[in-house]
């Protein structure tokens, strides 16, 4: 096959992640900024573009757009902070080669990084309990709708009733996922896991269980996307982006939509398919964000790997797990790996893509589906890359 890159990214930093509180945001940032840049062969005077993706459950002056300065980044020509949600990650890689491909920048740094883990806190009080569901409508706060968990606990509810499954197809993702992180060194949950032991953990907000949810860390990551002429000089495997596309559905909760399990994931492979030349049948692995095992079902039927009401069949006679047909969040994704939003998926796949996938390399990536959502899987972003 014989096509042009858009860009690449060179370079990847990530600072240790803890399930502790040691510094701020910023901080962190920081330090993964310098990782990425050093990684990739420059300096900082070498950078001329900066992406910050803040989480959603800080407010800005936690990643203010000084980081420039913190950072010890000048004369930069482009510089923004990044809001949509989950998909942010995604989409400042989408900015920085569209900024790349203009000819605004040729080298910008994307960083992301979160402390959801504060002191005297537990990771459901800073994480999933207090997450704000992004301004809804007082009803559903007065009825108990207080976090991410419970939204998606009503996808979960509402693809279990309408296609007529059990928690045993969720089971089957986070086994997969938990299969993956035992050869990541860097995931965070490595004890084997049977579907005995994830219906032994207990409900959240039914059907999802503890097992089904993200493992929060803090932490920082960040990447350099690179023109390709300067990708072409680097020591190792280009991490190279050929396609991208976003799908914004909505969320109108009105009769005749099912936002819940009808995403706009399906508008982002479209566009990001055709841009890459290829199709669903020529992806060789997939990096989906997926902070609940509700969300790799949705998305492997809308971008189109399985018919709706798929998913389950297509896991147990085709496999995501390791050494099966569909490579699915090779590191463990966010319910083993680590919960750094849209920088999971981002990070495995640059890991994978580099070769540097410790324990658990993949041999063939002509391409790599990688996904990130935001809200209540109303925002998407994806790339198509590749070596």
């Amino acid at each position: 096959m014989s096509r042009k890159p858009l860009s690449a990214v060179t370079g990847l930093g990530m600072t240790e992640l803890r399930r502790d509180y040691t510094v701020a945001s910023w901080e962190l940032a920081v330090e993964a900024i310098g990782m990425a840049i050093s990684d990739a062969g420059l300096k900082h005077h070498d950078i001329d573009g900066l992406l910050i993706n803040k989480s959603p459950i800080e407010d800005l002056s936690a990643m203010p757009m000084d980081l420039q300065d913190y950072a010890g980044l000048r004369d930069l020509s482009l510089l923004n902070v990044v809001e949509a949600e989950g998909s942010s990650m995604v989409q400042t890689l989408q900015q920085a080669t569209m900024a790349i491909q203009s000819g605004l920048a040729k080298k910008v740094v994307c960083v992301f990084a979160d402390t959801p883990l504060q002191p005297g806190g537990s990771a459901a009080e800073s994480f999933a309990i207090a997450m704000p569901m992004m301004g809804k409508l007082g009803t559903e706060v007065a009825n108990g709708f207080y976090s991410a968990i419970a939204a998606y606990a009503m996808a979960a509810q509402r693809y279990l009733a309408v296609y007529n499954r059990t928690t045993d197809d969720l089971a089957a993702v986070a086994i997969a996922n938990r299969e993956w992180a035992r050869l990541n060194p860097l995931a965070k949950i490595k004890k084997p896991m049977t579907m005995a032991d994830h219906h032994a953990s207990p409900w959240l907000v039914e059907p999802l269980r503890m097992l089904d949810c993200a493992y929060p860390v803090n932490g920082a990551i960040a990447v350099v996307v690179s023109d390709v002429e300067t990708a072409k000089a680097a020591k190792e495997y280009p991490a190279y982006i050929y396609g991208m596309g976003q799908g914004h559905k909505g969320n109108t909760n009105r009769r005749g939509y099912q936002p819940e399990i009808e995403t706009g994931a399906k508008m982002a492979a479209q566009t990001a398919f055709k841009m890459a030349g290829v199709t669903v049948d020529d992806i060789d692995a997939c990096e989906f964000y997926d902070a609940f095992s509700i969300s790799t079902l949705i998305n492997l039927e809308m971008y189109g790997f399985c018919e709706p009401g798929k998913a389950a069949q297509f896991i147990a006679e085709e496999g995501i797990g390791p050494g099966e047909q569909l490579p699915v969040n090779t590191g463990g994704g966010h319910l083993s790996g680590y919960y750094m939003q849209g920088a999971t998926a981002v990070s495995e796949a640059v890991m994978q893509l580099h070769n540097r996938a410790e324990g658990r390399q993949l041999n063939t990536l002509n391409n790599m589906l990688v996904t990130g959502y935001g809200g209540r899987m109303q925002f998407h972003a994806a790339l198509v890359m590749g070596r």
